[in-house]
């Protein structure tokens, strides 16, 4: 019987060691079940910073890595590694009689690697907080919000400078519409938005086909040798130009603005470095002393410039800004001597109007002094032919009626002929009886 006991299987008597290394096991997988309590942060960065070793629910609070390598007990021990290699020898009566004759072999592997914070590192570029170990190791405590706020603040900047740029393209816009200008500003508006600078504006405006047609007249005065004059001193000479003209009444025609306020004569003034007191000198010239003269003037300027000419090709001529203002006072000028030759009954030609024009003789001379040699010429020629004497012409008349070259000569020959006159007639005075003799030949 007791044989019997003794030869019963092992496993009917299970070791006491056994059953409470069991009892132990389910306990603590009890525990691990448990949910951890909850961590305060504040308190687990505050015993880092002392330097405290932190719990495993602390270091996850902190967001820090779990418990280093080796260190996955209570302790940091891994425990035996070994495992009971023999079996029960006792019998089955009830106890266990028998004890494992195995023992443990493994020894813990791992031993605990306590570092100690010494101080706290943050990142100037990124913000992130490290804490750094006596080892010299750091590790990642939070992470900075420096990169995010530093794009946020990118953002904001970029935003206002949009709408700075926005702000000024709407304000250069209505300045610019105010002289019908507009179109000058609306291909720069991506640029004027990005908030480019004033000089950088002024580059690329005048670098564009729509500002370079608009102010045409500066490219034609630098090819001349003239400075280019500003945006505001074009549009006044603009604004003048219109004024003179409207106030002398001339078409509207002639001072109509285009396409972004624009006029085509007005550019040629302006090319041509024509004043506003210059445009209506040559206004005056042409409508008081032409076209508004005596009917005289106008026909010696058809005579002297061709028959087809008419009151437009006229004005048109004087308001030619590649005519220069003297050429165009030279030609009025013989225009107005011609007209005077004509009120006298007599007729002088161009060359001669412009030589007479050119020694400085006036409107009124001329009338005064061709009245003069109208009175005498007739008689003078008739004296001329009956003595045999030099035929006595209107040009050796006007030779010393107007100071010309030859006035001596002139002179000399007028007095030879009332000398021979008086005496034909007795001794009687040539200022009485002869016509040369009287008063309209004194005046010579």
């Amino acid at each position: 019987m007791a044989r019997k006991d003794r030869d019963m299987p092992d496993a009917v008597n299970t070791p006491a060691s056994f059953s409470t290394v069991d009892e132990q096991t389910k306990i603590q997988g009890m525990r691990a079940g448990q949910p951890a309590p909850a961590v305060d942060a504040r308190t687990a960065l505050a015993r880092l910073t002392s330097g405290q070793t932190l719990t495993p629910a602390e270091r996850q609070a902190l967001g820090m890595s779990p418990a280093p390598a080796g260190a996955t007990g209570p302790l940091g021990a891994t425990g035996p590694t070994g495992t009971p290699t023999g079996t029960p020898t006792g019998t089955p009566t009830g106890t266990p009689t028998g004890t494992p004759t195995g023992t443990p072999t493994g020894t813990p592997t791992g031993t605990p690697i306590r570092k100690k914070v010494v101080s706290t590192y943050v990142d100037p570029e990124t913000g992130d907080i490290y804490s750094v170990y006596d080892d010299g190791s750091q590790e990642l405590i939070t992470k900075g919000t420096k990169a995010r706020d530093a794009a946020f603040e990118e953002k904001r900047i970029a935003e206002e400078k949009r709408r700075q740029g926005q702000s000024a393209y709407d304000l250069l816009y209505s300045e610019f519409a105010q002289y019908g200008l507009q179109a000058l500003v609306e291909p720069l508006k991506r640029l004027i938005t990005s908030g480019a600078s004033p000089a950088e504006f002024t580059i690329e405006l005048r670098k564009s086909p729509a500002y370079q047609a608009r102010f045409a007249a500066n490219a034609d005065r630098i090819k001349k040798g003239l400075k280019a004059i500003s945006e505001a001193e074009y549009l006044e000479l603009e604004d003048q130009y219109q004024n003179v003209m409207r106030n002398y009444g001339l078409p509207e025609s002639y001072y109509t603005r285009g396409d972004m306020g624009a006029q085509p004569g007005f550019n040629q003034f302006i090319a041509n470095d024509v004043s506003a007191l210059e445009l209506e000198d040559r206004i005056a010239t042409a409508q008081k002393r032409v076209l508004n003269a005596n009917p005289e003037v106008l026909q010696a300027i058809k005579d002297f410039y061709g028959d087809s000419i008419t009151n437009g090709d006229i004005l048109a001529y004087t308001l030619n800004p590649t005519k220069g203002l003297e050429d165009i006072k030279r030609k009025v000028t013989a225009a107005e001597i011609g007209g005077a030759a004509i009120q006298s009954g007599l007729r002088t030609g161009m060359a001669r109007a412009e030589e007479l024009g050119a020694a400085g003789i006036t409107k009124q001379q001329a009338q005064q002094g061709f009245g003069t040699i109208a009175g005498g010429l007739e008689r003078g020629s008739q004296l001329a032919s009956i003595y045999g004497e030099n035929p006595y012409t209107q040009t050796t008349a006007e030779k010393e009626v107007f100071g010309l070259a030859g006035q001596t000569e002139a002179a000399k020959e007028r007095k030879k002929l009332t000398s021979l006159e008086k005496a034909t007639f007795g001794g009687q005075s040539g200022v009485t009886s002869g016509a040369l003799a009287r008063d309209r030949a004194g005046a010579y």
